[in-house]
């Protein structure tokens, strides 16, 4: 699945501020795309929270997880005593696939260099995947996202080895309440592993849903 990671992964393709000003190695999602959805929060982060691909609300205002899923994601930084500017969030894909589909494994690969050349600039403690598809896609192998949440594993992307904390989407608390409480966990565990935050014991069973659309699909989680 990682392919040829190594020979898109050259820091060039960034620019300064880590970001992809132009590409369409992926027709369909350059069609399908409004704009290029880049990584956002410090260059320099400890903690990188790793998605799938922008969805309707991504697309429409240029930033990972700004919908429902990303209030979830918001609460659960906030109960680790963090807040959305202390960590680095982007996606596997930066363009959104038509009608929300999964991304296929060229438009992965495609866009893995842009992954491996942020995260060697970045350079965290940890990165945290959010759901079945980054997972797989940062271990190459199938992952049963709802038995392996919370598990801390070592990956290979592009020239370097990463640890790598393995998540449910912050949506799959919106449609299985029962998820709410590892992920909150899990995220206040990536907080305590990274060395930030300070963590707040904040209520983790009021509503997550607000306003907004985001990413329509999970796969399982």
């Amino acid at each position: 699945m990682n392919g040829d990671d190594g020979s898109r992964g050259s820091t060039a393709v960034l620019d300064d501020d880590l970001q992809v000003t132009d590409c369409e190695r992926c027709p369909a999602l350059v069609d399908s795309r409004s704009r290029i959805v880049n990584g956002v929060g410090p260059t320099d982060a400890d903690l990188v929270f790793l998605g799938e691909a922008p969805g309707a609300d991504e697309d429409e205002r240029g930033e990972p997880f700004v919908g429902r899923s990303g209030d979830v994601l918001d609460e659960a930084l906030q109960a680790a005593g963090l807040v959305r500017s202390d960590v680095r969030i982007t996606n596997c894909i930066r363009c959104r696939p038509p009608e929300n589909r999964d991304p296929t494994a060229e438009e992965l690969s495609n866009c893995r260099g842009y992954l491996a050349a942020e995260l060697d600039r970045v350079d965290p403690e940890l990165l945290v995947t959010l759901g079945k598809v980054p997972s797989q896609h940062v271990l190459d192998r199938d992952v049963a996202i709802t038995a392996e949440a919370g598990s801390v594993v070592d990956a290979r992307i592009g020239e370097s080895s990463r640890r790598v904390l393995l998540s449910v989407h912050p949506a799959a608390t919106l449609y299985d309440r029962s998820q709410r409480e590892g992920f909150f966990e899990a995220i206040a565990e990536a907080a305590r592993i990274a060395g930030i935050g300070g963590g707040n014991d904040a209520e983790t069973g009021t509503d997550g849903g607000s306003n907004g659309g985001g990413q329509s699909r999970l796969g399982e989680f």
